[in-house]
C-alpha cells in the first residue's frame, strides 16, 4: 500500500467511544443513527482545538500536532512468528515484532453492526504511571452469514528446497487439504507453484467435481531448488486475471517462508510489476507464513503492497483455525481501503502515543483521498488498537474525536462513522475488577512493546506481565491467552528488555476459549 511513512515513531491515536453515537456518512449525507452530522472534511476536528503542526517528538505526539491518520489491520504474523522463535529458545528480531499484530491475534468480544459497516466500541483504564491511561478502541464487522460471494483463488505454493523441512511444505499441503473440503462448488480455484521458476499446475477451475482433482495435485507437490518469489507471484497474478471472476472475491493465496533468493527479491519491486493489474481487477493477497526461519518483513510488506493481510502457522491446530474456522473472513470482505483518523482536543490531552501500526501512517490530508489505500477488513473481523494517553492535570472533558472511513467493497462508495471519548472513561484502574478484555490488550501490546525494546509508560516487568496473563487464562479457561503467559515466560527467561518485578502465576487448562482470534 502507497503510504506515506514518517520518521521515527508516529503516535497516534483512534479513540471512538462505543457509548457516544455514531454517525455513518455514505458521498456526504447523513444516515440516521442518533447522532449529529459529521462536520465537512476540513473542519473534522472539535471545535477550538489547535491546528496541527509538522513536529512530532520522538515516540509521543504533544497534542497541538492533534492529528493521526493510519490505516486499520488486522495481520498476524508477526505473533505468531514470536511465539515459534520463544518456544525454540530465541527472541525474535525487534524489526519483526509489529504490536498490532500481537493485539489483533485476540478477539474480544465486541458488539458487531448490523450492517456491512463497523461497529465503534472504546473503553479506557487508568495505567501505572502516573497522569498516564489506557484507551482501547475495537472495531468490528458483522461475521459471515453463509450467503457470502464465491471466491475465486489463486493458490500459489513455494516448493523451494527450503520448504522441504518440516513443517513447511508439508504443512502446506495439509492445509490446503482442508481448504479443498471446506470451499464451496461455485467456488473457484487455482494452482500455481515456484521455486527457481513458476509452474501453473491448475487454471482457475470450479469447485464442484474437481474436488479430487485438486487433493490430488496437492498430494503430489515436492520440493525443488531456489526460492524465485517474484516469479511465483507475478505468475499468480496473471492466472488471478486470467481466471477473474465479476462478483467474486478474487485473491491470491501466497504459502512460502518468504526467504527469496533468486529473481526480483525486492517486495515493492515484485508488486510494482502487477501493480495495474491488482487495481483493475480488485485482487487482494493473501500471505501465509511457514518455518523456523520465515521472512516475515518481506512477506508483510509484499501484503501490504498487496492489499491484503498476512498469517503465520507453524502447527496442524493453526493451519485448520486459519482455513477453516478464519475461512469466512478471508474470503468475504466487509470493507475495503478502511482508515482512521482521530483528532486530539488539546485541552485535555497532553501527549499521545499509538502502540503500534508504524507502518500503517497516512498522510493526515490523505484520509479522504480514496485514491490513497487503506486496509482490507473480512467477515467477523475484529481491529483493536491501544494508545497511551497523558492527560493534563485536573482536565475534564472531551479527549479526542475520531472518525473511520471505508469503501463498500462492491460499489467502492465511502462511508465514515464517528465517536467519542471522555476523561470520565479513564477514571478506573486498568489491573481492576471488571476489565479482563481490556487487560488482556495491555498485556499483548506491553509484551510486543518491551521484545522490540521499547517502554510505554505504565507497563510492568516481564514476570508481572505473565502473572496477569496467567490469571486471566485461569479466570477465562482460555488457551490462546495460556499461550500468551507462556511465551511472555520464555521471553522473560530470555533476557527479553524488562523492568520492574512481579511474580508468576501459572494458568490452567482452558475450554472454552473466549479470546481466540
Amino acid at each position: 500500500m502507497k503510504r506515506r511513512i514518517g520518521a521515527g515513531l508516529l503516535a497516534g491515536a483512534l479513540l471512538l467511544t462505543g457509548c457516544a453515537a455514531g454517525s455513518d456518512r455514505h458521498t456526504g449525507a447523513r444516515a440516521d443513527h442518533g447522532a449529529p452530522d459529521r462536520a465537512a472534511p476540513d473542519r473534522a476536528a472539535p471545535d477550538g482545538a489547535a491546528p496541527p503542526t509538522a513536529s512530532r517528538a520522538p515516540g509521543a505526539a504533544e497534542a497541538p500536532d492533534r492529528l493521526s491518520t493510519f490505516a486499520l489491520d488486522v495481520d498476524t504474523a508477526s505473533y505468531g512468528y514470536a511465539r515459534r522463535a520463544l518456544a525454540e529458545g530465541r527472541l525474535p528480531d525487534p524489526a519483526d515484532v509489529r504490536p498490532e499484530e500481537f493485539v489483533n491475534s485476540f478477539r474480544p468480544d465486541y458488539p458487531r453492526p448490523k450492517d456491512n459497516g463497523f461497529s465503534v466500541t472504546v473503553d479506557g483504564a487508568r495505567s501505572d504511571a502516573a497522569g498516564w491511561s489506557l484507551v482501547r478502541v475495537g472495531l468490528a464487522t458483522r461475521p459471515s452469514d453463509g450467503e457470502r460471494p464465491p471466491a475465486a483463488l489463486t493458490f500459489v505454493v513455494d516448493v523451494s528446497g527450503s520448504m522441504a523441512e518440516p513443517g513447511r511444505l508439508d504443512l502446506v499441503k495439509e492445509s490446503l487439504g482442508l481448504l479443498a473440503d471446506r470451499l464451496r462448488d461455485d467456488d473457484s480455484v487455482a494452482l500455481v507453484t515456484f521455486s527457481s521458476k513458476a509452474e501453473t499446475v491448475l487454471p482457475m477451475t470450479r469447485v464442484e467435481g474437481n474436488r479430487e482433482r485438486l487433493h490430488d495435485l496437492v498430494d503430489a507437490l515436492a520440493t525443488s531448488s531456489s526460492t524465485n518469489v517474484e516469479a511465483g507471484v507475478r505468475t499468480g497474478y496473471d492466472v488471478a486475471v486470467e481466471g477473474h471472476r465479476k462478483g467474486a472475491t478474487n485473491r491470491v493465496v501466497l504459502l512460502s517462508d518468504a526467504l527469496a533468493n533468486t529473481g526480483d527479491t525486492d517486495a515493492e519491486g515484485i508488486l510494482e510489476r502487477i501493480d495495474e493489474e491488482r487495481r483493475a481487477y480488485g485482487i487482494t493477497l493473501f500471505g501465509v507464513g511457514v518455518g523456523s526461519e520465515y521472512g516475515d518483513a518481506f512477506m508483510e510488506k509484499l501484503a501490504d503492497k498487496g492489499d491484503g493481510t498476512t498469517t503465520y502457522v507453524s502447527t496442524p491446530g493453526q493451519a485448520r483455525k486459519v482455513f477453516v474456522d478464519q475461512l469466512p473472513g478471508h474470503v468475504e470482505l466487509r470493507a475495503r481501503d478502511a482508515k482512521a483518523q482521530v483528532a486530539f482536543d488539546p485541552k485535555t490531552v497532553k501527549r499521545f502515543r499509538l502502540i503500534g501500526y508504524e507502518n500503517r501512517e497516512v498522510a493526515d490530508e490523505d484520509f479522504r483521498d480514496d485514491r490513497v489505500d487503506g486496509g482490507e477488513i473480512g467477515a467477523g473481523h475484529t481491529v483493536t488498537a491501544l494508545y497511551a494517553v497523558e492527560l493534563r492535570p485536573g482536565a475534564s472533558g472531551r479527549v479526542a474525536t475520531a472518525t473511520v472511513r471505508w469503501l463498500d467493497p462492491a460499489t467502492r462508495a465511502p462511508h465514515e462513522r464517528s465517536g467519542t471519548v471522555d476523561t470520565a472513561a479513564l477514571a478506573a484502574p486498568i489491573w481492576g475488577d471488571g476489565h479482563d478484555s481490556l487487560q488482556l490488550t495491555a498485556i499483548a501490546a506491553y509484551f510486543a512493546d518491551r521484545l522490540r525494546g521499547g517502554s510505554v509508560p505504565g507497563a510492568p516487568a516481564l514476570s508481572g506481565l505473565a502473572a496477569r496473563a496467567g490469571a486471566l487464562a485461569e479466570r477465562a479457561r482460555s488457551a490462546s491467552v495460556r499461550e500468551l503467559a507462556e511465551a511472555i515466560r520464555r521471553a522473560d527467561g530470555l533476557g527479553a528488555p524488562d523492568a520492574g518485578s512481579a511474580a508468576t502465576d501459572p494458568a490452567t487448562d482452558p475450554d472454552p476459549d473466549p479470546y481466540a482470534g
